[in-house]
């Protein structure tokens, strides 16, 4: 017989902490929610955002089911918001966002589109096929396709030519990216070469048109030096897609604030006449006030329908000012810049979805601040009336009173009569039992003080009254 003997408990595990809050492991791992992709150079990035709105997760996993073997792809996998989807010699990237989602394909850079190439053809060797781009779920509001090589950056006149012939010899914009010295050489600045281009330190060229293509796209292109590592050429890709989907986005909210102008216009003249006519009491309180909540109505409609997309304006536009910045670039010779090309035509637009939001918002103010002086005006109105009533209701009291003092004389009367009248009618009874009197003269003496009499008593039932009254309010 073998005897075993029980194994020791394990020792309980140790709570080092108290316990945890719900969201702590969400909100600690949002730092980690959209890691930057690892790109081999050269590579070619094929990023395609759609508005999201009407349109369900597992709608956009459906769509990813078509790809080469995701047929198991579930839309559990779907619900942190991002998704990257390794193939055969190719990654597909799926971002979900408030308004947006976005699908980046990533995948070796074609042959025929390195440098000394002339517009080339970037669509036909795509890894997925065209049909799947042109069935994404959603309407398109950014199409980028962006270029990334390698090749030296000694020779700027030689590059340069070269990249713009890879645009089509058309104007591009450019920038140094990663320079240390925004605006000219700084410390450790390397010294200029013999082509007058100062390199302070930057890693890389990005330039663009910033133009739609015929196929729909726009077209980036970054230059990066041998050696370039995968995770800086996937932080370059990450912001310059980043930087086109935000501006795009901020401008939608360009149109909307260009539509509210003319209602914005009508409805100020609108409220200068209604303050005309409250001040000049040219209009009836009803006429004004029914004026009034028409206006208000519309300008607070105006403001549920568009505040979130002047809000998302302002946000989308704060996280462009901050992929510039991330950019840290530096003006090539003869071009500008991304960030001032950007800025020069985005900040007008920006400025005028600004003030077309503190417009609505000033509108609103001022109708309320209007509607304050026409309640103030019809209280004083009320005011007013409730006086002249009251005046009315004491004069009315008064005319009461008077009568009440009428009405009480003539009862002392009326009373004093029958009394006088019992009296009499008594005396005569006892004239007719044999008593020596007279009963016409008794009545007669008796008259003032049956009157004493019945005046005294009326005075005391109305002072007992009186008490009465006033003692609940004591």
């Amino acid at each position: 017989m073998q005897i075993t003997t029980p194994a020791d408990p394990e020792p309980p595990v140790l709570q080092w902490l108290p316990p945890d809050d719900p969201d702590r492991t969400i909100l600690h791992n949002e730092v980690h929610a959209r890691p930057s992709a690892r790109i081999r150079l050269p590579a070619l990035v094929v990023q395609v955002a759609v508005l999201n709105e009407g349109v369900s997760r597992e709608a956009e996993c459906a769509h990813l089911n078509r790809l080469s073997g995701q047929t198991g792809l579930t839309p559990e996998r779907l619900q942190d918001n991002f998704l990257r989807l390794r193939l055969d010699g190719f990654t597909v990237k799926w971002e979900r966002h408030t308004e947006f989602t976005r699908y980046a394909i990533v995948q070796p850079l074609p042959e025929h589109a390195l440098l000394g190439a002339s517009e080339p053809d970037l669509l036909h060797s795509l890894a997925v096929p065209p049909q799947w781009l042109a069935q994404i779920p959603g309407r398109t509001v950014a199409a980028v396709q962006l270029a990334m090589l390698n090749a030296p950056l000694d020779d700027a006149t030689a590059l340069m030519a070269q990249a713009v012939r890879w645009f089509g010899r058309r104007t591009v914009v450019a920038s140094l990216l990663g320079s240390n010295a925004a605006n000219g050489a700084g410390p450790g600045a390397e010294p200029a070469n013999r082509h007058g281009y100062e390199h302070p330190m930057g890693h890389s060229w990005a330039l663009t048109q910033f133009r739609l293509q015929p196929d729909g796209f726009e077209r980036m292109l970054v230059i990066a030096p041998e050696g370039t590592s995968q995770t800086r050429a996937g932080r370059i890709a990450a912001r310059l897609l980043e930087l086109e989907t935000y501006r795009l986005m901020a401008l939608r909210g360009l149109p909307v604030a260009k539509t509210l102008g003319p209602m914005l216009a009508q409805a100020e003249s609108d409220l200068v006449r209604i303050t005309a006519q409250l001040e000049n009491k040219s209009a009836s309180d009803q006429e004004l006030l029914d004026t009034l909540v028409s206006l208000a109505a519309s300008v607070e409609r105006a403001t549920a329908t568009h505040s979130y997309r002047f809000a998302a304006t302002q946000a989308y536009y704060a996280l462009v000012n901050q992929r510039i910045r991330e950019l840290r670039e530096k003006a090539i010779p003869g071009t500008q810049t991304l960030g001032e090309f950007m800025q020069r035509r985005l900040s007008p637009a920006m400025a005028t979805v600004a003030a077309t939001g503190q417009r609505l918002a000033s509108l609103s103010e001022r109708v309320a601040r209007a509607s304050d002086l026409l309640r103030t005006r019809v209280d004083i109105a009320t005011e007013v009336q409730n006086q002249q009533l009251l005046e009315k209701l004491t004069r009315g009291q008064e005319l009461q009173l008077r009568l009440q003092s009428t009405v009480e004389g003539l009862s002392i009367a009326a009373i004093s009569y029958y009394v006088i009248s019992l009296l009499l009618y008594g005396g005569k009874a006892l004239k007719a039992a044999g008593l020596p009197i007279n009963p016409e003269m008794a009545a007669g003496a008796l008259v003032p003080v049956v009157l004493w009499v019945v005046w005294r008593t009326t005075r005391r039932i109305h002072a007992k009254l009186q008490v009465g009254r006033q003692g609940p309010e004591n």
